[in-house]
């Protein structure tokens, strides 16, 4: 089975990736993965990233495309898998119709689409609640899992700080760009691939139910 996760920020896409992954023996395929990879394995492709990333630039849709296009046929060579998850792409309209045309060439198509639904209030409160120790990078929650004593960590004593990124400011800038880039390729998917709205806001284990249940 091949399947694309979206899901805003805060939203668990990724706990819930690796839960598919390991459950259903998918390749959990993000591009940020396969661009460390490409560079770390200095391939061409990783070549040409590790120039555009040391000149600043954003690598462009051909090459992330050309990475996923090497990732899916290798996930056809491995007879231990059954598929692959994508996490985080696509994150354009370009993208996504870059993507339809590379699995048409490979004889290849989505299964479906799964779309972790949790209300903006709430991934605001989910994420400005995290505190992070300085020391050991433990993560915290004031409301959900406060350590003993505020602002230490129970750990290793370390202080605890909230990062730049779960700034509500930070994360209303992160949930705006979401929406406007991932709800016209919902659209785009909507009618000709089989899309599941799950309700991201239910404890980790009930929203893998859920998943699970939607897909079988």
């Amino acid at each position: 089975m091949n399947l694309v996760l979206f899901g805003p920020p805060g939203s668990g896409k990724g706990t819930q990736a690796e839960r598919l992954r390991d459950d259903m023996k998918l390749r959990h395929l993000s591009t940020g993965d396969l661009l460390r990879d490409a560079v770390a394995r200095e391939t061409e492709l990783g070549k040409k990233v590790k120039h555009v990333l040391a000149s600043g630039q954003l690598v462009s849709d051909d090459i992330v495309l050309a990475l996923m296009r090497d990732a899916i046929v290798a996930v056809g060579g491995d007879g231990d898998l059954k598929g692959w998850l994508l996490d985080g792409f696509p994150r354009t309209i370009g993208q996504a119709q870059g993507l339809d045309g590379l699995l048409a060439e490979l004889g290849q198509k989505i299964d479906a689409v799964v779309v972790l639904d949790v209300d903006r209030d709430a991934v605001v409160d989910r994420l400005s609640g995290r505190r992070t120790c300085t020391q050991c990078k433990t993560v915290w929650h004031v409301k959900n899992n406060p350590p003993a004593v505020e602002g230490v960590c129970d750990r290793c004593g370390g202080t605890l700080v909230q990062r730049d990124d779960d700034k509500p400011e930070t994360i209303a800038a992160r949930l705006d760009v979401y929406e406007k880039q991932t709800r016209p390729i919902l659209e785009h998917y909507r009618g000709s691939v089989t899309l599941h709205e799950v309700d991201g806001a239910m404890p980790v284990d009930k929203v893998t139910r859920a998943i699970e249940r939607v897909l079988s």
